[in-house]
């Protein structure tokens, strides 16, 4: 709820536990395991838009945790977010909560507005994140948890996280906020 006032955002509707609304109602609607003090109600349309230097571009990842999860991650390190066809409902009760308010933050761009140089981030046989020129505006591409990316996804350029140890792929999650935080560190060097 302060994140999205904290934007500037004006609910359609705010209810408040003992005052607007009795906190027994609250309790039977919430999908948390307590029931909250408040309720926000916020259009859609109301949500961030606009351009950053640097984009998550999720290909049907749809797992509402995950596309919450890269959210908040891209609001950590200042990128926007594309969102596929078919990936998880970013205002969807699981998302919303994992973004910890960042869907307030974070602007969602349109697929085909994605910026600069297209990095697909795929599981295995990339150049390693670590050789390849990471010069904003750039997008990563990151694909749906099992599938991963369709061999026609109009990348530059295919990078891979090597892995020293024995897991055979990172969390979608995992790995955007890895390559986020490789963008980032070497721009404060």
């Amino acid at each position: 709820m302060e994140a999205a006032l904290g934007a500037g955002l004006e609910p359609v509707e705010l209810l408040r536990a003992g005052e607007d609304v009795d906190p027994d109602l609250l309790a039977e609607i919430s999908t948390l395991g307590h029931a909250p003090r408040v309720v926000g109600v916020f259009r859609r349309d109301d949500l961030p838009v606009g351009e950053r230097d640097v984009t998550l571009a999720l290909w049907r990842v749809s797992d509402p945790g995950n596309v919450g999860t890269l959210i908040r991650t891209a609001d950590a390190f200042g990128a926007a977010v594309a969102l596929s066809e078919e990936c998880a409902d970013p205002t969807g009760p699981r998302a919303l909560r994992a973004t910890a308010g960042a869907i307030f933050r974070v602007p969602l761009v349109g697929w085909d507005a994605l910026p600069g140089t297209k990095i697909a981030l795929a599981a295995h046989g990339g150049t390693p994140l670590a050789e390849l020129d990471l010069a904003p505006p750039l997008t990563f591409f990151l694909g749906a948890e099992r599938e991963g990316l369709p061999a026609d996804l109009d990348a530059d350029v295919e990078a891979t996280i090597p892995l020293p140890g024995e897991a055979e792929s990172l969390n979608v999650a995992a790995a955007g906020a890895i390559a986020l935080y490789e963008l980032s560190r070497r721009a404060l060097r």
